[in-house]
């Protein structure tokens, strides 16, 4: 526990002082993004046992409800992101009302299929932009008084973001509801038999993660100032999924390791290598299924427990 409190009080020091270390803003602000992201997945796979292949939906639709908003309709941050939040728990209902009746590989392919319908409405709705996206996205200015254009002031915004999302997922797991889900994810048939209404649970899980998904999508749409279709694509949805593997399906902190981990490859090694950065993330995750099953994060933890 006191190896834990340590690491988390070095994680928020090295969070808050970044702007001080010359690294550029911009990729730390899509880092916390794409965690807060894999952290909402994380939710649903790590703790429901229920595998998305369409996550990407939430992110994206999020994404362009608080583009659109802003660049059309002149609305602020603040009003724009609980915008792209609703649409995208709105989806999640809707999404997770009809996936829910299937299990295991029927339920990712639900999820595939309407995340796709998404993509579509995206290409070919006149307010997304279609191929072009929503470019030009402004940030306004925060309750009308810290003003986003800020790199700085952005960053913590987001970090502030971040650290909330973590803290609710923490106390979403921990909570009855929380114990709950974990039952359905171990044992479903002991659930029902213990009286537990497991559609309504894993509804709520559904829409919670979507919600979040969302959030992490319309933040990342004020940080870079433009939305584009490979924002709804299936290969963000993979992307995702491949960050919570590798850092640690399941676990708090290991889709954060995760997110940070392709992050920075796709950052770093685009320019050396072009696509080949695709080849060796799936060469990186080919390395971690077969050396920590568990994700880096989960293996370290047992390591841990067995000593």
């Amino acid at each position: 526990m006191n190896g834990t409190r340590i690491f988390y009080v070095l994680a928020a020091l090295f969070a808050l002082c970044v702007p001080l270390f010359g690294i550029y803003p911009i990729f730390m602000m899509k880092l916390l993004c794409f965690a807060m992201f894999a952290c909402a997945f994380n939710l649903l796979l790590g703790f429901s046992g229920m595998l998305s292949f369409g996550h990407a939906a939430f992110f994206g639709s999020a994404a362009y409800a608080t583009g659109w908003l802003m660049t059309a309709h002149g609305c602020g941050p603040i009003a724009g992101v609980a915008a792209g939040v609703g649409v995208s728990a709105a989806l999640g209902l809707v999404v997770g009302a009809l996936a829910i009746r299937r299990q295991g590989i029927y339920l990712a392919m639900v999820t595939l299929a309407l995340a796709q319908v998404v993509y579509f409405v995206c290409l070919e709705a006149p307010f997304t932009g279609g191929e072009n996206g929503l470019q030009d996205v402004p940030r306004g200015a925060l309750a009308g008084l810290l003003p986003l254009k800020s790199d700085l002031v952005m960053y913590y915004a987001v970090l502030a973001a971040f650290v909330a999302v973590y803290l609710l997922i923490r106390r979403i797991v921990h909570s009855p509801f929380g114990q709950v889900l974990k039952a359905i994810r171990d044992n479903e048939n002991r659930a029902v038999s213990l009286g537990y209404d497991i559609d309504r649970y894993k509804l709520l899980a559904f829409v919670l993660s979507a919600a979040i998904a969302g959030l992490a999508g319309s933040l990342k749409a004020l940080v870079l100032g433009f939305v584009t279709l490979s924002d709804v694509t299936q290969a963000n949805s993979g992307e995702v999924i491949l960050m919570t593997l590798v850092g640690g399906s399941g676990t708090f902190f290991g889709p954060v390791i995760g997110a940070a981990l392709v992050v920075t490859l796709q950052e770093y090694l685009s320019d050396l290598v072009g696509g080949w950065v695709t080849v060796i993330i799936g060469a990186v995750f080919v390395v971690c299924v077969l050396a920590f099953r568990r994700g880096i994060v989960g293996e370290l933890a047992a390591r841990t427990f067995r000593r």
